[in-house]
């Protein structure tokens, strides 16, 4: 099937300074999102980049959120710009929309409906880390919101690569279409 890229965005999700260097290996997953947002930009696909971030001492994080808890005394009094910044193998390009959010999903505590919707994007193509966090998350909410998706499987990587391999063959395909960065650049 020919791909319509008029109204198609590239979403590069949680591949920021203080995230990428958790994975074991990141080096794989970093030169496989750079080939992607290479072949979005070529393509004329918006580029748009999801960070994770808080205010110092990360007050938008209650007691009962259990996920967000754990990173709390870890991050509260860390620098938040530091662990926000997008790494530098993928930073966007002047004039690249870039969202912050304030939980997994990249529609939650941010704008990134109101910015798609303003460009009429109606499919998004997914890539970040973690495949079991804001993948998945973001691919629930996108499917409720009648988004058409795509995920890149080898842009999206997790800490756990069992847990990736069952999204990524199982869980995902009930909601997107799942291609290999390889697929996705030949359509």
């Amino acid at each position: 099937m020919e791909q319509n890229t008029n109204n198609t965005a590239l979403l590069v999700m949680d591949m920021q300074m203080g995230i990428v260097p958790m994975l074991p290996t990141p080096g794989e997953i970093l030169g496989n999102v750079k080939k992607a947002i290479i072949t979005a930009r070529e393509r004329k696909i918006p580029v748009i980049y999801v960070v994770v971030g808080f205010r110092k001492g990360m007050p938008e994080v209650s007691l009962n959120n259990k996920g967000f808890m754990a990173s709390k005394a870890r991050l509260g009094s860390g620098n938040m710009e530091e662990f926000m910044k997008i790494h530098t193998d993928i930073a966007p390009l002047d004039g690249e929309i870039t969202v912050s959010k304030r939980r997994v999903s990249a529609f939650t505590g941010s704008d990134l409906d109101v910015v798609l919707r303003a460009q009429g994007i109606q499919h998004i193509v997914l890539t970040g880390i973690s495949t079991s966090g804001v993948v998945l998350s973001t691919t629930r909410e996108a499917a409720d919101k009648d988004y058409r998706i795509t995920i890149l499987s080898d842009c999206c990587a997790d800490g756990d690569e069992e847990v990736h391999r069952v999204l990524i063959t199982k869980v995902f395909p009930r909601q997107a279409d799942v291609l290999s960065l390889e697929d996705w650049k030949s359509k």
